[in-house]
């Protein structure tokens, strides 16, 4: 790989690292719909295992407008990214770690899971064509994932 490839490789990694954050912020922001769909292409698939699959820009959008009613706090923490890129597309590994506050009780709760991510570089610009999580644990905060490791969903 030559300095310019180089070069190319590391941008296009802080790239995908910045459309990351900019999803964890709109989730943060109270799920906001429009920000979250506006990172993925018109056929990109948001697959949150039980929290559902939906495909597509609009069908995603619709999804994240109800999430706040039943998630009232949530605090991503994407970590220990593992992103491969391969031309205009890529892949890519994720860790999560989030505190949640959880509807209508409200309850506290943990959620720790991997994403599974695939991008694809549109007019310039990185952006979701799948997001998968695999939930590891979703655990309430008086408990703990050592002793209720999948709680209510």
């Amino acid at each position: 790989m030559n300095d310019a490839q180089k070069l190319q490789w590391l941008y296009d990694i802080e790239c995908i690292k910045q459309l990351k954050a900019r999803y964890c912020a709109f989730a943060d922001q109270d799920y906001d719909p429009d920000g979250i769909a506006s990172l993925f292409v018109e056929d990109g698939v948001w697959d949150g295992g039980p929290f559902g699959r939906h495909e597509g820009r609009e069908a995603i959008r619709e999804f994240f407008r109800g999430v706040s009613k039943v998630i009232s706090f949530v605090d991503h923490y994407a970590t220990n990214p593992l992103i491969e890129v391969n031309g205009d597309t890529a892949t890519g590994r994720w860790d999560l770690w989030a505190p949640i506050v959880k509807e209508p009780e409200p309850i506290a709760v943990w959620i720790m899971g991997k994403y599974e991510e695939e991008y694809v570089r549109v007019g310039g610009r990185w952006m979701f064509k799948l997001l998968a999580l695999d939930v590891r644990a979703f655990s309430p905060y008086d408990k703990g994932f050592a002793k209720e490791r999948i709680g209510a969903l």
